[in-house]
């Protein structure tokens, strides 16, 4: 499982890496970032709830 982050549609507003910080950061553009190739198991849930919660529906969960 991996993550993608529209960089043109995120806003920075954190919440993905408040979410699951195993898997996002927001870099110094304010732009979150995506930190880790693939997903591991036991941060998967945290991260599709990131993706869920996200206000600007920037993120995308590829399933393996």
């Amino acid at each position: 499982m991996r993550a993608i982050i529209d960089e043109e549609a995120c806003t920075g507003c954190g919440l993905c890496e408040e979410t699951c910080p195993e898997v996002f950061e927001l870099g110094d553009d304010d732009v979150a970032k995506v930190i880790v190739d693939e997903i591991p198991e036991e941060a998967q849930d945290a991260a599709r709830e990131a993706a869920e919660s996200c206000p600007q529906e920037a993120i995308t969960i590829e399933e393996d």
